[in-house]
């Protein structure tokens, strides 16, 4: 990984930056020095956001907006390079969701999702390639999910959107590189992260929702993101569950079909009811500041060793390159 100057003094744009994912990475690129704008709809939450971002060493320009709104995001583009100047990161991490059976989801709540979780990233993209093209520089990077490749119940606005994404960045991708162009892009896929969002979405789940499964910190992702923004790899798979989920649907998804079945629905909420007064943020935001961890830290790793080795892939290369040669080396003295 570069050094930790990589990113001092450059303007990076983080959507979604009030909560969990988006506001730990915030943290991340203010410890080096960076401008960082923060677009969200609540404002409690992006003055909070914007005080530790300055705490921490960086600069911070609160935007409040909604991604879903395509007009609101190119003002905030706009915005954003008249105060900092010309953008060198746009980060597309916003999301909204729904914990429901599809038959209980109502079109205009399918449609929300998608608009914010789908939409709002490739708005935040053509927001970032309107001002990147001309300079032929600058990096994206879209937040994924495992969820992009595998869907599982109760989530299918989620997963719809995710999916959308990967699809999007694919033809993103490819553009690019049909033109030459030197913008850097990357789609960064997450597994179950401790995050504010199971304490906000819209949920008629009888328990309170839950991550499934291994449950990461955002601090985790965080470092995924940043590194993403440095370098041009494709894309960067975020703990084991999610190459678990990624490779093993594709070998078989009906196994798949038939585990999530079975344990996607009581693995999706605690043993806690639903709160009857239970607030949620898919039409408006949550007016107070629940920072960026969900209440899973008990469970929460901070550490994934597959993004260990993904970040530093050439050394594990050689290693396992120089086992293999010492291995092969000494089946061939044993046979003499």
């Amino acid at each position: 990984m570069k050094t930790q100057e990589d990113f001092k003094d450059k303007v990076v744009v983080i959507t979604g930056a009030t909560g969990g994912v988006g506001r730990a990475t915030a943290w991340e690129f203010a410890k080096q020095g960076a401008k960082v704008v923060l677009l969200a709809r609540g404002a409690e939450q992006l003055e909070a956001t914007k005080n530790e971002v300055e705490k921490l060493g960086g600069k911070a320009l609160a935007i409040p907006m909604d991604v879903a709104d395509s007009k609101a995001v190119e003002a905030a583009a706009e915005q954003a390079e008249n105060e900092f100047g010309p953008i060198d990161v746009w980060v597309n991490n916003a999301m909204a969701s729904v914990f429901a059976p599809i038959k209980e989801i109502s079109p205009d709540e399918f449609k929300r999702v998608t608009e914010v979780t789908y939409l709002g990233q490739v708005y935040g993209t053509m927001a970032a390639l309107k001002r990147m093209l001309p300079r032929d520089k600058g990096s994206i990077v879209l937040v994924g999910s495992a969820l992009a490749y595998r869907g599982i119940p109760l989530q299918s606005a989620y997963c719809g959107s995710k999916h959308g994404i990967e699809g999007f960045y694919d033809s993103l991708r490819t553009e690019l590189l049909h033109d030459k162009s030197h913008i850097k892009t990357c789609m960064v896929q997450l597994p179950a992260m401790n995050t504010t969002q199971f304490g906000w979405v819209l949920s008629r789940l009888p328990n309170k929702p839950r991550p499934m499964g291994k449950v990461y910190e955002p601090e985790v992702a965080a470092r995924a993101i940043v590194f993403a923004a440095a370098h041009n790899r494709r894309s960067i798979w975020v703990g084991y569950p999610t190459f678990e989920a990624i490779i093993g649907n594709k070998i078989a998804p009906w196994y798949a079909d038939r585990v999530l079945a079975r344990t996607g629905f009581k693995g999706q909420q605690t043993d806690q009811p639903k709160a009857a007064d239970r607030k949620n943020n898919v039409w408006e935001p949550v007016h107070e500041d629940r920072g960026a961890y969900g209440s899973f830290g008990k469970i929460a790793t901070n550490k994934s060793f597959t993004l260990w080795a993904s970040i530093n892939r050439n050394l594990v290369r050689t290693v396992t390159g120089l086992a293999v040669g010492a291995l092969v080396l000494a089946f061939s003295s044993t046979k003499k």
